[in-house]
């Protein structure tokens, strides 16, 4: 294996089989998985979200038990609490470290792309309180005199940063609480990554997404919010969790039908699939390589590719 790269990353929309190529790819690698998904993280919130377990499970691998693949960051936070992509940053990187400290390569693997992009391009994410006092002195400065004093400091900044006033002020914040708290400035372990995408024609996904929500609600996704409900997670942060979460709570409460529950979800699923390739063609012009792969070709064909683009 080529030894520029020390992350496999396979992101694609929703329904298009990341996971069972992870999990095929992991093997073959012997390493292990991160996963990239921002609902993913919550316990007891399985079906909703698309934790098919199975799909890290592989089958009828030649003179072997079936073999559960390794995965990280799943079920590590309680329903109810809002998990952000700051944490998700910190957890990355310290399965990330601790997976290289062992020789692996891990593979990241998911679709939330604002997490991706977040570890991808080590953006700081710091948690910097407000500085109320900072802010009273700025408040008669011009956007002019603001943008010197951002400019002033070492670090390259968003171009939105200079357009937007309340921006222009919260950068100076962060850039002065980094200047007083050095040791928050600590460089982030060098990412050198292989980019691949699971690509699927829009009406295959279509088709993909209506199929597994059927599914879903076979397999007791309703039954999953009530779940939560009765464990003490309040209706407003279900419908926070949004998709499932939110328009099966709206059905429990008799806000919609059945028919309307499942006829609104479905074509959320849709535009949020949309949503997804759009932040994915926005990575691309950013500046990250994606290898995009077909999403319906056999397994071994995409392993092929996958390994010929990572091989020396």
């Amino acid at each position: 294996m080529s030894q520029s790269y020390n992350l496999i990353v396979i992101l694609g929309p929703t329904a298009t089989g990341k996971t069972e190529l992870a999990a095929h790819l992991s093997h073959k690698l012997d390493t292990e998985i991160i996963s990239a998904d921002s609902r993913q993280v919550y316990r007891g919130m399985d079906i909703g979200t698309g934790k098919d377990y199975e799909d890290y499970k592989l089958t009828g691998l030649p003179g072997q038990h079936d073999k559960k693949m390794p995965v990280h960051l799943l079920d590590i936070a309680d329903a109810g609490y809002h998990y952000n992509v700051y944490e998700y940053q910190k957890d990355f990187f310290r399965v990330f470290s601790e997976l290289r400290d062992r020789g692996k390569i891990p593979v990241l693997c998911g679709g939330t792309g604002l997490y991706i992009e977040a570890v991808l391009k080590g953006y700081r994410l710091i948690k910097v309180p407000d500085n109320q006092q900072l802010r009273s002195g700025l408040e008669d400065k011009s956007m002019d005199e603001l943008a010197e004093i951002l400019s002033s400091f070492k670090r390259l900044h968003n171009t939105t940063d200079l357009k937007h006033r309340k921006r222009l002020i919260r950068a100076i914040e962060i850039e002065t609480y980094y200047t007083q708290h050095p040791e928050t400035a600590d460089d982030l372990p060098v990412i050198d990554p292989v980019i691949f995408g699971n690509g699927i024609s829009r009406e295959k996904r279509r088709e993909r997404i209506s199929l597994r929500l059927k599914k879903r609600m076979e397999e007791g996704m309703i039954e999953e919010v009530k779940a939560l409900i009765k464990s003490g997670v309040k209706k407003e942060t279900l419908v926070y969790y949004g998709l499932e979460y939110k328009y099966i709570t709206y059905y429990l409460d008799g806000e919609l039908s059945y028919e309307e529950m499942f006829g609104q979800l479905e074509t959320a699923i849709h535009r949020f699939a949309k949503r997804q390739m759009t932040w994915f063609r926005g990575m691309e012009k950013r500046g990250i390589t994606v290898h995009w792969l077909d999403a319906l070709a056999p397994m071994e064909e995409k392993l092929d590719f996958i390994l010929s683009k990572i091989s020396l």
